[in-house]
């Protein structure tokens, strides 16, 4: 496998992680109803998970369109590679900011993650 579909793998988990965050050591999940359970949870780190959750399904979108985009354009394989890793390494210390509730850290990482996004499609350009 090379570095674009780790990359492509690692962003389609990312969501599950900050789903798991949610329900880790919750001994009154309900998984009949998860959605409803998720919008009555009171603890913080809880409600950040989810929003977490929210925002990873919404870079997922914005990731595997730029990175398709830049794969059929052929870009060059290196600078592809980079900002594949700038993204996953944006994301994950993202998912973890918004976990332990580092708001800056998380708005830092998340433009750098976005840029990196942006990156891959800025390389077709020229």
């Amino acid at each position: 496998m090379t570095i674009p579909a780790y990359s492509l793998l690692l962003a389609c988990v990312m969501p599950i992680v900050a789903a798991g965050l949610q329900k880790w050591g919750a001994s009154d999940y309900d998984n009949r109803q998860p959605r409803q359970w998720a919008q009555q949870m009171q603890e913080p780190r809880r409600q950040r998970a989810l929003a977490a959750q929210a925002n990873c399904w919404e870079a997922l979108i914005v990731f595997a369109a730029a990175l398709l985009f830049a794969m059929q354009h052929e870009v060059d394989a290196n600078h592809r590679d980079a900002l594949c890793i700038s993204f996953i390494g944006a994301r994950l210390l993202y998912l973890w900011a918004y976990y332990v509730d580092k708001a800056t850290l998380r708005s830092l990482v998340w433009l750098i993650g976005y840029g990196s996004a942006l990156g891959l499609i800025g390389l077709t350009i020229s």
